[in-house]
């Protein structure tokens, strides 16, 4: 039978799939609107499966935080091309995907793929992520993601590459100023929120470095042990976020600027893509 424009032009408005995939899927539906979907929908997750296996080395970085600040998640989802990272389809799937998480909360990326989509219940997330690869014809996947619950904000980079979700304890907080504290873990990578984080093991190397250091200098023992002390607090105030000089007023450190808002650190979460998945 003969498929009409229009009929090509309105499965694509609803699938966003190719135009010539949209005129073979009407014409083996026989013109049916629905059927073309379906067959669409198969097709797509044909694509999925086929490129299943190719590297995702791309991606983008998500944040949601819910309107009154209680619940917030972070979320990598992967790709394989830079380009497709900053597409606007790809970045419309990976804000979907991080409200998921937040207001869903799955217990693991499988979980995930298997939940109804919060827009779209009759598809799950997989079949959501399946019609995003069968417009772009690359492979995507979640590679990880966190979600908290208190009081939380985010930030992410512009260009989506790193991402941080924070909570906090308090009776309110200033969705601004969690947001600029984010702004500073994504600058400044601390490697933990606070002392009682960092392993001995960890202090003790670092202790070490330092008398050796102090050592070298030939001052007498307790000179020297001074100096140790001396390089110690400026390595803590380096690696750990409440310690660091605040990168928008750095008279303060983060510990102070939270302790004037009446709050206090719980944890954060500092995603970059690419890196290994934490522990």
């Amino acid at each position: 039978m003969t498929i009409s424009a229009d009929a090509v032009k309105a499965l694509r408005a609803r699938t966003n799939a190719p135009m010539m995939d949209c005129k073979k899927a009407l014409t083996e539906a026989d013109g049916d609107m629905d059927k073309a979907v379906d067959i669409l929908r198969k097709a797509n997750a044909a694509i999925q499966a086929k490129k299943g296996d190719r590297e995702t080395a791309e991606g983008r970085i998500a944040a949601y935080t819910d309107p009154a600040g209680r619940v917030g998640a972070l979320i990598e989802v992967r790709c394989e091309s830079a380009p497709v990272a900053k597409s606007e389809p790809f970045i419309q799937l990976t804000n979907e995907l991080v409200r998921q998480v937040a207001l869903q909360n799955p217990a693991s990326v499988e979980a995930l793929l298997a939940q109804p989509l919060l827009d779209n219940p009759a598809k799950t997330v997989k079949e959501r992520i399946s019609d995003v690869i069968g417009v772009i014809r690359e492979n995507m996947k979640p590679a990880r993601f966190s979600r908290l619950t208190g009081l939380t904000g985010s930030y992410v980079h512009h260009d989506g590459t790193v991402g941080v979700l924070i909570q906090v304890q308090g009776a309110s907080a200033d969705p601004q100023l969690l947001r600029d504290i984010c702004m500073h873990i994504t600058a400044k990578n601390p490697l933990a929120g606070l002392r009682a984080e960092v392993s001995q093991a960890v202090i003790d190397k670092e202790m070490d470095i330092a008398r050796s250091q102090a050592a070298a200098t030939g001052k007498p023992a307790n000179i020297a042990q001074k100096i140790a002390e001396g390089k110690m607090k400026t390595w803590f105030a380096e690696n750990i976020l409440v310690e660091q000089p605040f990168v928008k007023d750095d008279s303060r450190t983060v510990g102070e600027l939270l302790n004037s808002a009446g709050l206090k650190l719980v944890k954060f979460v500092r995603y970059k893509v690419g890196e290994i998945s934490p522990a």
